[in-house]
């Protein structure tokens, strides 16, 4: 069951662009170049430059000196970026135990060119031992057991059912 993926045509910097001004949209509801140029630490006449591209491409609407605002296309590219980057952000830091910062800076560099094959499997296994732990018996088995059915093997579920309580 793999997931729709969206089609990938950015490049990694203006991915990054649609990615602040989601996060950014998020919090504020208004989002204007000087905050991107804030958050992404880039000069505001590059933001403009960004937002022109993105904007012919009919990813973002930007009012001269105005708000910035996604398109519904604009936000699924956005969304999708996010969530490649908090699968591998939640990967590096609880499958593999490095730190939050160097999980975040590794997370934000790879999103960009990880396979869409890949980044569902590796969302799929942090989805997995958090339900179904390295450390336990027939960890490989009852992965294959996840991605060839959809679903927890029995197991696992007892034993998010006991944390759960």
């Amino acid at each position: 069951m793999v997931r729709q993926e969206v089609q990938r045509e950015q490049t990694a910097s203006m991915e990054d662009y649609l990615e602040a001004v989601a996060m950014l949209q998020g919090k504020d509801k208004v989002v204007r170049v000087s905050q991107i140029s804030r958050k992404l630490k880039v000069k505001m006449p590059s933001v403009t430059s960004a937002l022109k591209k993105l904007s012919e491409q009919r990813l973002v609407e930007h009012e001269r000196y105005g708000r910035i605002k996604l398109t519904p296309e604009g936000d699924a590219v956005a969304r999708d970026v996010i969530r490649r980057h908090e699968a591998l952000t939640r990967f590096f830091a609880q499958a593999l135990g490095i730190n939050r910062e160097t999980a975040e800076e590794d997370a934000c560099k790879i999103e960009h060119v990880i396979s869409p094959l890949s980044m569902e499997r590796l969302a799929k296994f942090v989805e997995f031992i958090e339900a179904c732990p390295l450390g336990r018996a027939n960890f490989p088995s009852r992965y294959k057991y996840y991605l060839e059915h959809g679903e927890f093997p029995q197991d696992c579920l007892e034993r998010s059912a006991k944390k759960g309580k």
